[in-house]
């Protein structure tokens, strides 16, 4: 015969059960792949969140719910112990303490497809035209996917860009990645405009980052105009947009050009700025906690410089090619700087614009000898290489000499090497002048090159260029 159990003992029983009941149901929770942990936010520094009682992987995405509501969209862009560090893609306004933080299984993704040609969008890709919704469905991750380096195409086709000094003296290669570098109100955006008019390309993909606001309906309508937006996507970030959203712009303007050259289409790529780029991976790791190392640049932002420029170039065989030009700032107008000493390091060449040639009336104004298109030699015909190097020769020997002519301490006929240099000059300075509205083909560059060099080639100039004297 049982015995009944006390009705403390029941009590006891049904309680265990119950516990044990929740626990079952708590596991099953932890299992389930979808189930999600909310957690708070613990603190706000500047544009930096910190959230704690939840979890989330780097770069994944989280939802911070607001007074009213309304949910600010963050990325994960650190933790220590159990705090994540977060940077909103927009505003915080309406952001209360202890704010519900809600992590997302999103990672930052870019939707590409056709429907881009002719939008203009902003870094989270959303269209900024008032031309309704774009309509593309394939989703890609927006930091890309690197290519194996062996697999690349070599660069073999040189590009017209429509500018004749740099047609004639440093010619780009289909495929190749060049910076423009000058200090501020010189020329960068202009010249980088000439060369969206001017470059033949299947499609333009724009990169306007971290520049003024009113540059990006001048570009849109002045520089690409009606039929050149047909063929482009402009990926508009100004400088009053978040940090992480100016990081975003460049990534998703890159993950464009790499869905269209997959397409197996020659893709004209231009950033302006690379500059503005690693301004803003310097906020936001300075924001984290990151030491700064150069020129308050924290080692991060050297590490995201290579990764950007990476993806442009050729692609493996049967894909198309990213032409790109990043524009950079050298603040101050120190060719020394951080970011220019980085940029020079990892592209392909570099167009050094002088404030001085520009305050002399010649645009653009290219410096001749401090410039160099590593791909030129792979490009160029032999007669073309000498004319180069012959040009660069007369051009460096005036300027070595600029200030005795100055003075007025030259006399003609005690060094025939400078006679020609002087002589020669009004037709170099002329021949570097270009009007903004009038391109010149490769062609026609190379010619005009070789008929102003050729009458004053010496004897000893007639062999080919070495090639590492290109290849800087």
């Amino acid at each position: 015969m049982t015995k009944a159990k006390s009705p403390a003992a029941a009590l006891a029983a049904e309680r265990e059960a119950r516990w044990a009941g929740k626990l079952a149901s708590l596991r099953a929770r932890m299992r389930d792949p979808g189930a999600v942990v909310k957690g708070k936010l613990a603190r706000v520094a500047g544009m930096t969140l910190e959230a704690t009682g939840c979890a989330a992987a780097l770069g994944s995405r989280c939802l911070i719910e607001g007074r009213l509501g309304e949910q600010v969209e963050a990325e994960v862009v650190g933790f220590a112990g159990d705090r994540l560090f977060l940077m909103p893609t927009s505003g915080l306004s309406g952001v209360m303490p202890n704010a519900r933080v809600i992590p997302t299984r999103s990672s930052a993704q870019a939707t590409v497809g056709a429907g881009l040609l002719g939008r203009v969008i902003d870094g989270a890709g959303k269209p900024l035209d008032a031309r309704g919704p774009i309509l593309c469905d394939e989703r890609v991750p927006l930091e890309g996917l690197s290519v194996n380096p062996l697999m690349r195409q070599p660069i073999h086709e040189p590009l017209d860009v429509g500018v004749r000094s740099i047609n004639a003296l440093f010619t780009a290669g289909r495929g190749q990645r060049l910076g423009l570098f000058a200090g501020s109100g010189i020329g960068k955006s202009s010249l980088l405009a000439m060369m969206t008019r001017f470059t033949r390309a299947d499609v333009i993909v724009v990169g306007l980052i971290g520049e003024r606001g009113r540059e990006v309906k001048e570009f849109v309508e002045d520089n690409l105009g009606a039929e050149g937006l047909r063929r482009s996507v402009v990926v508009a970030t100004p400088s009053d947009s978040s940090p992480l959203m100016r990081i975003h712009g460049a990534w998703l303007a890159t993950a464009i050009a790499e869905y269209f050259r997959k397409q197996g289409r020659d893709v004209l790529l231009l950033m302006d700025s690379l500059t503005r780029f690693a301004q803003a991976q310097r906020e936001i790791g300075l924001a984290i906690g990151e030491p700064p190392a150069t020129k308050g640049y924290p080692p991060s932002v050297f590490a995201r410089l290579p990764q950007l420029v990476e993806r442009a170039g050729t692609g493996v065989s049967g894909t198309g090619s990213i032409t790109a030009f990043y524009t950079v700032l050298a603040e101050g107008d120190d060719e020394h700087d951080p970011i220019v000493d980085a940029a020079r390091a990892i592209l392909d060449g570099h167009i050094m614009l002088s404030r001085e040639i520009a305050e002399g009336g010649i645009y653009p104004p290219v410096d001749v000898e401090p410039s160099v298109s590593r791909s030129m030699v792979r490009v160029a015909q032999p007669p073309h290489l000498q004319a180069a190097q012959r040009f660069r020769e007369i051009y460096s020997y005036y300027v070595r000499h600029r200030d005795l002519i100055t003075v007025g301490a030259y006399r003609p006929g005690g060094d025939p090497q400078l006679d020609r240099a002087v002589q020669l000059w009004p037709q170099m300075e002329a021949f570097l002048n270009q009007d903004l509205n009038r391109p010149v083909s490769l062609n026609s560059s190379i010619a005009e090159l070789q008929s102003l060099v050729t009458p004053f080639s010496e004897p000893a100039a007639a062999t080919a260029a070495p090639a590492e004297e290109f290849d800087q």
